[in-house]
């Protein structure tokens, strides 16, 4: 596990790894470690929730001790049916949190508390077109909330303009103790009014991985975020 599991509720922007390039993405991590990335987003999918099938909890054990050594945090988002089948060996991968759909699971009170007994960090995830009103239970039980902002299961989808509008929906339903995240097609034209609409947690994956300079286009959406008033340590 990580440190202190404060990170949740810190301003920060989190690379996601299915943009990377699968041929090198340790050392695309490495690299965005040197540039000041912390959490790095992991989604994980089994090809019946969405079509796409990714990686696994191998890849976070992969990259646990690179990441973990450097005082970092894995975030996995599990785009899979009933998904806390599968808590147990994330958690023993190194996964830090651990965000689960709640259109995945019959039981989202039950799979929260089976996650956060693993020791992770228990999330919630909504797609676009479930209303924020579904999740106002779970987010009693929920370290992290995470809006959709692109249909799930494809990276470098455009974002969808609604999201700021859901936002700060969610962040009235956080805990204190809780981070808000907007997953999906955020970029330089979108982190700062999903910052400003209540995220804490922006997610990119080929506004960062997809560009010449990873780690630079990775400070360039931080210092975005900077300059809307955010401290990102």
């Amino acid at each position: 596990m990580s440190r202190s599991d404060a990170w949740v509720t810190e301003v920060q922007v989190c690379p996601s790894i299915l943009a990377a390039d699968f041929g090198a993405f340790r050392a695309q991590v490495r690299d965005l470690m040197d540039a000041g990335a912390r959490t790095f987003h992991v989604d994980v999918m089994d090809g019946h929730f969405v079509p796409v099938i990714t990686f696994g909890h191998e890849v976070v054990s992969a990259l646990a001790d690179d990441v973990h050594d450097r005082g970092g945090s894995l975030a996995v988002h599990m785009m899979v049916e009933q998904p806390e089948r599968f808590a147990a060996e994330y958690a023993k991968a190194g996964a830090d949190s651990f965000t689960i759909h709640i259109e995945a699971t019959r039981d989202i009170h039950m799979a929260l508390q089976i996650v956060e007994e693993t020791g992770m960090i228990p999330g919630v995830t909504l797609n676009p077109a479930t209303p924020v009103s579904a999740v106002a239970e779970a987010a009693r039980y929920a370290r992290n909330l995470l809006c959709m902002s692109v249909s799930p299961g494809w990276g470098g989808q455009k974002f969808i303009k609604a999201t700021t509008d859901r936002l700060p929906e969610l962040r009235k339903l956080a805990r204190t103790d809780a981070g808000v995240e907007a997953d999906g097609g955020i970029a330089a034209e979108t982190i700062v009014e999903v910052y400003k609409a209540g995220a804490n947690r922006l997610t990119a994956g080929s506004a960062i991985y997809k560009q010449p300079d990873p780690g630079q286009a990775y400070l360039d959406l931080v210092e975005q975020v900077r300059a809307a008033g955010a401290t990102i340590a």
